[in-house]
């Protein structure tokens, strides 16, 4: 059964507000039966793990549940995570069912609340498309690239795509507007419990009839179209005043910084970019 993807059509809320609501309030309702359905990794982000300098230090922003946080190399590098979400972290803190508590931290995705240069790599899965507008959503790219060390850190970034395959479940509704901007929209999350009276608010609904004693949270995504999430990673970059693209071969005896994008793609519904910083020091 196809999920009822709607158009999000909610602006009265400021940006943060649509957030709080439709994002951040539901993740901490549905967060134990969430963590249940996200277990496996995805192949091109544990490739993409797997490939990184023993000894590495890196973040998992949005880590949710913290699959990602386990995969170490056996504990050759180390993965921070943080999440807006408190109950979440209090399962990543324990991901792997390990005995000992995982690095994890609260926060937001948009704060600068790391040194500059702090991590060798950073990983991003599925959470900048709860972003409700390009500029947050670019912020967020910014904060990530900011954290990195400038002479070779690697990002990863996933997000939900517009072009779904046939296996997905999720119908992207048509909406105003071009489709090349990508698509804001609702998508379900029925939470089947004992029935009792259900809170009121704009991100949850009452009981869902046709489901007994099931509740239906309704959250925000930003459904991403071809090459917005390449143009939006380069907007950041220029934001930060980096050069985009290879190093280039000659120097003009300047210090240059600069970032370039060294695998892209689409892999089952989701768009990714994986991007490189470089730093050219004459000195």
């Amino acid at each position: 059964m196809s999920r009822a993807v709607t158009v999000f059509d909610d602006f009265s809320l400021a940006p943060e507000e649509r957030e709080q609501v439709y994002v951040h309030q539901v993740y901490d309702q549905i967060a134990s039966h969430f963590s249940q359905t996200r277990y496996k990794p995805w192949p091109i982000i544990s490739r993409f793990l797997t490939s990184l300098t023993p000894g590495s230090l890196g973040l998992d922003s949005g880590c949710g549940n913290g699959k990602y946080l386990p995969l170490n190399q056996g504990g050759k590098v180390m993965t921070m995570g943080l999440d807006r979400s408190i109950k979440l972290l209090e399962i990543a803190q324990r991901a792997g069912n390990v005995s000992f508590d995982r690095e994890v931290v609260r926060g937001d995705a948009l704060d600068n609340c790391w040194r500059a240069g702090a991590f060798d790599y950073a990983i991003s899965i599925a959470t900048i498309h709860h972003l409700t507008t390009p500029e947050r959503r670019r912020q967020a790219v910014e904060t990530l690239l900011r954290c990195l060390n400038p002479r070779h850190g690697r990002l990863m970034i996933y997000v939900w795509a517009i072009e779904q395959d046939n296996l997905s479940k999720r119908v992207i509704p048509d909406g105003d507007g071009d489709s090349d901007n990508g698509r804001d929209t609702i998508v379900p999350w029925v939470l089947a419990k004992p029935s009792k009276p259900a809170v009121t608010a704009p991100g949850i609904s009452q009981q869902d009839e046709n489901s007994s004693g099931a509740e239906t949270f309704h959250r925000y995504y930003h459904f991403f179209s071809k090459n917005e999430l390449r143009e939006l990673a380069e907007a950041a970059a220029t934001e930060l005043g980096l050069h985009i693209g290879s190093p280039p071969e000659t120097s003009s005896g300047d210090v240059l910084h600069g970032v370039e994008v060294v695998n892209e793609g689409w892999e089952r519904s989701n768009y990714y970019i994986e991007m490189r910083l470089w730093e050219i020091n004459p000195q």
